[in-house]
């Protein structure tokens, strides 16, 4: 997938500011809610990697849980290793950590407290995974390439969500649903004569709406990945890392 965008400004996005409060006087609730909501947005990633690591679903459902709980109650990132700026990378050295530390005598972390997260139904009814993997890659890959495959997986399901949301707002449900599946192939595969048809619009029109959902498509893409990196230079970088973890596993 070539992401390449026009330059764009880089705001103050959730991991950054999750990373600045971490030993300053910030807003302590906003720098909570950004870590919450990265922590609702990338659970899977981290339940992927727990059943890949032999625990049964019920306790994987469990342990992920109990290391959301952990990250959000304790001082969690006052003793994180700044050099990782990647949400990504710093949240799978913790899970790793977690898990390595875990017993069943102290497995369940205490409930409750300050803290408020969602149920486990509600995780799974807000964040269904569409992207379709192959059942060879869920049985063979490693945990951590899973655990990157299950992460891309949610970097485009999120940005797809949001487009989604876009069309529907602007009346153009039918489009977004039709030529959806088309944002990331390649121009021979693309019948725009079959999709014009299918609209009820001109070939040239089809062209020219797909070419616009493509690119606003790569920008939510980059959106998303941009909250999740500390430094605005390790996008591209981190794209092309997800987009070859996406390659392996479909």
């Amino acid at each position: 997938m070539n992401m390449e965008l026009e330059p764009r400004l880089f705001a103050t996005t959730r991991w950054s500011l999750v990373l600045c409060g971490a030993n300053s006087d910030s807003d302590e609730q906003k720098c909570r809610e950004a870590l919450a909501e990265l922590c609702r947005t990338y659970w899977r990633p981290v339940f992927s990697y727990v059943c890949r690591r032999g625990y049964s679903a019920e306790d994987a459902q469990d342990l992920t849980q109990d290391f959301f709980v952990m990250v959000l109650e304790s001082h969690w990132l006052l003793k994180a290793d700044r050099s990782r700026g990647r949400f990504r990378s710093l949240l799978l050295k913790s899970v790793q950590n977690f898990l390595h530390n875990v017993s069943d005598k102290n497995r369940r972390l205490k409930r409750g407290g300050v803290v408020e997260f969602i149920s486990w139904d509600a995780w799974m009814a807000e964040a269904p995974s569409q992207l379709s993997i192959s059942s060879q890659a869920l049985g063979t890959l490693a945990p951590e390439c899973l655990f990157d495959l299950r992460w891309a997986a949610t970097v485009v399901e999120q940005a797809l969500r949001r487009l989604r949301e876009e069309c529907e707002a602007k009346g153009r449900l039918r489009l977004f649903e039709t030529l959806s599946s088309y944002l990331v192939a390649e121009r021979g595969e693309t019948s725009y004569a079959s999709l014009a048809a299918s609209l009820g619009i001109e070939d040239t029109m089809v062209k020219k709406q797909l070419h616009n959902l493509r690119q606003r498509y790569r920008w939510l893409v980059r959106d998303e990945v941009t909250h999740t990196v500390e430094n605005p230079a390790d996008v591209d970088d981190e794209i092309r890392h997800l987009c070859a973890a996406l390659a392996a596993g479909t």
